[in-house]
């Protein structure tokens, strides 16, 4: 084996590609097919968009789990260990099981380069298709059309939102990425779209390419009730459903779009009401309104660009409405920073930038920078690592203080880690 840990692997495929995203299928499809797996995939769920991906995996796998069906999902990226990327039936998978897939994929893959996500998506393939799945469920990374999961024809695609974000690589306008992430349907085959502002082109090409797409507000939609709420389809429904585990209204869309995934596909992949109940009541997702409490309790969210952040500002009014708000934050340079916090900047009191040490993350200056153009000055900065900055929101909180730490997903798992 070229690498006795998966620490070793994982820094080698680091150095590998000498670019960390490179859109495109035909290198990742060759060495798929000399990895000479069964030839048929598990039942596939492909699930992209900007926001909302990762809780409508959580869902989707909750539910199918629930049914009693074995489910492995790929998700990106991780937030405590790598091996979270890489799930069978709710377990993240060892080392010894990842490194062998790695180790099976750098045999046969030869002169081609591979970047680290395909790596990782490969061997998130080559796993689940040793492990006797009934279903796969896998996350797009970045896009759709050119992302790596894509070599996998899906038996239903689910895009849980449409927005700007990724620019540099989809497209400046929400038709442009919209086509983008229309690249995971397949000609005959069911997809599902939770946004109420579907682009027109895209209606368009699933219409040219005889995709049978249903969308939100269309095709089926959801009623908030006082404690619970229906979702209404075209020929079904499901009335008195408890309300997602995972925080946020905006969680109704996702769950609303999950279920109408699986409604599309009920013939093969039959769930009950009490599968989806049940599922509802106990999903987990960490990182996503993840709610500490303390002495000085701390929220959790991986909001890293307008959209998600608006979201997360609804929030923060319905549920700490009046609470002085102490945001830890840092986020990738290529993002819409000034959308960022233009949209929340007016709900948090103190502000304090924490570094990240890698090299696509945004620096103090640059974020101090936009900070000052809005108008923003209770921003502190300078600190040496996060944990640093982490620590110096707590001294300055009060007791009915809240800590909001948001931004990049790296952001929130240093967190994660300083806590534990």
């Amino acid at each position: 084996m070229r690498f006795n840990t998966l620490a070793e692997w994982l820094a080698w495929q680091e150095t590998l590609h000498p670019k960390s995203i490179d859109l495109g299928l035909s290198r990742v499809k060759e060495v798929y097919g000399r990895l000479g797996n069964s030839g048929k995939p598990p039942f596939t769920i492909t699930v992209g968009g900007t926001n909302g991906k990762g809780s409508c995996v959580a869902m989707l796998d909750a539910i199918l789990r629930s049914e009693g069906y074995r489910v492995g999902t790929y998700t990106s990226p991780h937030l405590l260990r790598y091996n979270e990327r890489i799930c069978i039936d709710g377990q993240p998978s060892s080392d010894d099981r990842i490194c062998g897939a790695f180790e099976r994929i750098e045999r046969v893959r030869e002169e081609i380069t591979l970047s680290f996500f395909e790596f990782g998506t490969l061997a998130a393939l080559d796993i689940f298709d040793a492990a006797d799945l009934d279903v796969q469920v896998l996350e797009v990374g970045l896009g759709g059309r050119l992302d790596a999961v894509n070599i996998i024809d899906a038996d239903v695609a689910l895009i849980a939102s449409i927005d700007l974000d990724h620019q540099d690589w989809l497209g400046d306008t929400r038709t442009a990425i919209g086509l983008e992430k229309a690249g995971i349907f397949r000609s005959g085959r069911p997809a599902v779209v939770g946004d109420i502002d579907v682009p027109a082109a895209v209606v368009q090409y699933a219409e040219e390419h005889d995709v049978p797409l249903s969308y939100l507000g269309r095709d089926f939609r959801y009623e908030m009730l006082s404690g619970s709420w229906d979702w209404l389809g075209r020929n079904a429904e499901l009335t008195d459903l408890p309300f997602p585990a995972l925080k946020g209204d905006h969680q109704l869309i996702n769950a609303s779009a999950v279920l109408e995934t699986l409604h599309r596909v009920e013939s093969r992949l039959p769930v009950s009401p009490a599968a989806i109940r049940e599922a509802l009541r106990n999903v987990t997702l960490a990182g996503r309104f993840q709610y500490i409490p303390g002495s000085i309790p701390v929220l959790l969210d991986v909001a890293h660009n307008p959209q998600a952040v608006r979201v997360l500002a609804d929030h923060l009014r319905r549920q700490f409405s009046g609470k002085t708000i102490h945001a830890v934050f840092a986020v990738m340079r290529d993002k819409d920073i000034s959308g960022i916090i233009n949209n929340i900047k007016d709900l948090v009191e103190h502000w304090y930038l924490a570094p990240l040490k890698m090299p696509r993350a945004a620096t103090a200056d640059q974020l101090l920078a936009v900070f000052d153009s809005l108008g923003v000055s209770a921003v502190r900065s300078g600190f040496p690592d996060a944990a640093a900055a982490f620590d110096a929101a707590r001294r300055s909180a009060e007791s009915d203080h809240l800590l909001l730490v948001f931004g990049s997903f790296f952001l929130v798992s240093e967190y994660l880690a300083h806590m534990n």
